[in-house]
């Protein structure tokens, strides 16, 4: 087996980076908006979209592009029509960014979960197959659901319960979605095995 290169260590490293600045992104809006203009918060997202441009590289991650550059665009237009509104765009769009690659993935299988089940794990049964297009769906869903949540808030919420939703509330709800999802799967594994 092959060390890993530097280069794919960079690439995920640059992922893991960029991650981390998404989260942080609302953060930086609420504690910086006093000293900060909408272009600079704007500009800080598009820099943010085009990075992760940049690290779509892998075969997975090439269904991200396409998105990553509507999203670009539909930011500078509402930068245009409502700088204010822009601003808190980001989260938003990210989560449509994630389910539109979800929903290509539907249109045109393997579902993305498919297509990731199969590098960890290999070829997949037809149930196999069933499973990973409902997890898919699932993702779908809550992408949109939230993606919807955020755009209301920028609307209708203050800045404090939109912060509140797109850097911390909307993720522990992603990461109990994934964990939840995990412990399902080995316990289908699991009765499987049983039986």
């Amino acid at each position: 087996m092959s060390k890993p290169s530097w280069r794919s260590k960079s690439g995920t490293a640059l992922i893991i980076a960029l991650a981390a600045l998404g989260v942080a992104y609302p953060f930086f809006v609420y504690f910086s908006r006093d000293i900060i203009s909408p272009r600079g918060f704007i500009a800080a997202a598009l820099i943010l979209l085009a990075l992760r441009l940049i690290a779509a590289k892998s075969e997975i991650a090439r269904f991200w592009r396409v998105p990553l550059l509507v999203a670009g665009l539909l930011l500078l237009i509402a930068s245009i029509l409502d700088s204010a509104f822009a601003v808190s765009a980001y989260p938003a769009l990210m989560s449509l960014v994630a389910a539109s690659v979800f929903g290509w993935s539907l249109y045109c299988p393997p579902s993305l979960i498919e297509r990731i089940a199969v590098l960890t794990d290999g070829e997949l049964s037809p149930s196999g197959q069933l499973y990973c297009r409902k997890v898919t769906v699932l993702w779908l869903v809550w992408l949109v659901a939230n993606a919807m949540i955020a755009i209301g808030l920028s609307i209708w919420g203050s800045l404090a319960t939109w912060t509140l939703w797109t850097g911390l509330i909307s993720y522990l709800i992603t990461g109990a979605l994934f964990v939840g999802e995990i412990g399902f799967r080995h316990l289908l594994k699991w009765r499987r095995q049983q039986s």
